[in-house]
């Protein structure tokens, strides 16, 4: 471990953090490059000047210093640097604004106080463009928590073995099914990602009935309980 010499003498930079980070999401936040990330955008933001203050990921993962840090998560520093994003942006701390050009596209971050949301907002609304951008090629990203997220908000933990396995199959199912096969695993009280994996196998065969009142149903319930997902169910 790397020691620290300790803060310089003389006036020094400070960078401030809201009373309601210590107090709401400190507590929250379960994940070490969620954190960090967190942090440097923080630090990032506080260090910019105008009035449209915001980071983008390539700015991001150009760092250097962030992605040192970022190093000792357990990923690559780019894989942590996205999960960090993803989950802040989940979380509801950073407000993500995809702007797209002919050459590509590039998120853009706010931070999510009052002045952020207004920014975005007119941003949504086409009253602001963000520089270079060509106008109508921008669109507010939606914030779907993503599947490690939704994995160890409904489950737990998440095991480094199963990273490929779950980054495999948010390929290939719908941001949608995933979200509702956690909630049906949740509501069957069967938090287990391999009961998760079999009604996305089970939809993709058999097709899913995407009727609005089924799920909820006590009928719907039982398929799931007695069918050939039953081994897994605790009764």
């Amino acid at each position: 471990m790397k020691g620290f010499t300790g803060f310089p003498a003389g006036k020094v930079e400070i960078t401030p953090l809201p009373n309601p980070f210590f107090s709401e999401l400190l507590p929250a936040i379960d994940d070490l490059a969620e954190l960090k990330v967190t942090l440097y955008c923080f630090w990032l933001l506080h260090r910019k000047t105008g009035d449209l203050r915001y980071v983008t990921r390539g700015e991001l993962a150009a760092d250097s210093l962030l992605l040192e840090a970022l190093r000792v998560t357990g990923q690559t520093p780019e894989q942590a640097l996205e999960a960090g994003l993803e989950r802040a942006v989940a979380r509801g701390t950073l407000l993500n604004v995809t702007v797209r050009h002919d050459t590509g596209e590039e998120h853009c971050y706010f931070m999510n106080t009052a002045h952020g949301r207004q920014i975005v907002e007119h941003i949504r609304r086409g009253e602001l463009r963000l520089p270079d951008e060509s106008g109508p090629q921008v669109r507010l990203e939606a914030q779907r928590p993503n599947i490690f997220v939704l994995y160890e908000q409904n489950i737990g933990l998440l095991q480094p073995l199963l990273a490929d396995e779950l980054r495999d199959a948010e390929q290939t199912y719908p941001a949608d099914w995933i979200e509702e096969a956690f909630h049906i695993a949740v509501e069957n009280n069967v938090r287990r990602w391999s009961y998760v994996r079999r009604i996305l196998e089970r939809w993709a065969t058999e097709g899913k009935d995407d009727g609005t009142s089924r799920r909820d149903t006590e009928e719907d319930r039982k398929r799931y309980i007695k069918g050939e997902y039953g081994e897994y169910i605790k009764h």
